[in-house]
């Protein structure tokens, strides 16, 4: 994890720039790092790599409100924690001096309070708006986007979640503060579409998943670059299983679900030619 606090001069400064690559593995991620076949993801990362935490909740829905609520990946050694954001509520143990602390019932609130625009990106179904379940988690941003072309079941889902988020920041101001949320689905289940000739889904149709969301991911931070300086976070909600110990899918407590990669980074604003 970057040290370097989020403060509240950078609230009138910043994007935030926050991508939950559903359902990726940490063993999976840290392996296609390793191997320098996420080269965009490789360019932002540390000299380590991923960093494994652990997350608060083993299914999207459960880790995206302990998320919004400021409860992100936890790392992994023992002990307190001290958290980058958090809500403000008595008795917090892992809040401390560098925490920016909003008095406020989401962390999308309180950036919202503090003047930022705030946008969704739906992937997965949580995302959909189809139903009441489907709008809990959208409902929190000023707008939120979700269409079957952004889902699980589209091979192009990340390239056309890309171009959205795109299109919507381009529309707004530049001197109006942005919260860009993307939820990519690409990863999820089915991913065997991004292997040729697989017919069912496995952990090297994760790993092709991840490669193809590498590089439509560089799109996206390239596109951004002219807008503002921004802190980007980026990681996985929960990892799943593909038969370990029995297990497959997830929604269920076994370590290749809750061991999710982490990572978070600062880009500079690109000056525009002259």
């Amino acid at each position: 994890m970057d040290g370097t606090p989020f403060t509240r001069e950078q609230l009138r400064s910043h994007d935030l720039i926050w991508i939950t690559l559903d359902t990726l593995r940490y063993d999976v991620a840290q392996s296609e790092w390793q191997a320098g076949r996420t080269p965009f993801l490789q360019s932002k990362l540390p000299s380590t790599g991923w960093e494994a935490r652990h997350s608060p909740g083993s299914f999207t829905y459960a880790a995206h409100q302990a998320f919004f609520a400021g409860f992100l990946p936890t790392p992994i050694p023992p002990g307190r924690h001290p958290r980058r954001f958090a809500l403000a509520f008595a008795g917090s143990e892992t809040t401390g001096p560098d925490t920016l602390v909003f008095e406020t019932e989401s962390l999308i609130a309180g950036f919202r309070q503090a003047g930022y625009t705030s946008i969704c990106i739906g992937g997965v179904g949580f995302f959909n708006q189809q139903t009441p379940l489907g709008r809990i988690l959208p409902n929190y941003f000023d707008e939120a986007h979700w269409s079957p072309n952004l889902g699980v079941t589209d091979p192009e889902s990340t390239r056309n979640q890309v171009d959205l988020a795109l299109e919507r920041a381009s529309a707004l101001p530049r001197d109006q503060r942005m919260l860009l949320f993307l939820n990519c689905s690409a990863i999820h289940q089915p991913n065997r579409f991004y292997l040729p000739n697989a017919t069912d889904d496995t952990l090297e149709s994760h790993a092709a998943a991840l490669r193809y969301v590498d590089g439509q991911l560089q799109r996206l931070f390239a596109g951004l670059a002219e807008r503002a300086p921004l802190f980007a976070l980026v990681h996985s909600d929960h990892g799943t299983a593909y038969g370990e110990d029995g297990y497959t899918g997830h929604r269920l407590a076994h370590p290749v679900v809750w061991t999710v990669p982490y990572a978070e980074f600062w880009q500079p604003q690109r000056k525009e030619a002259a």
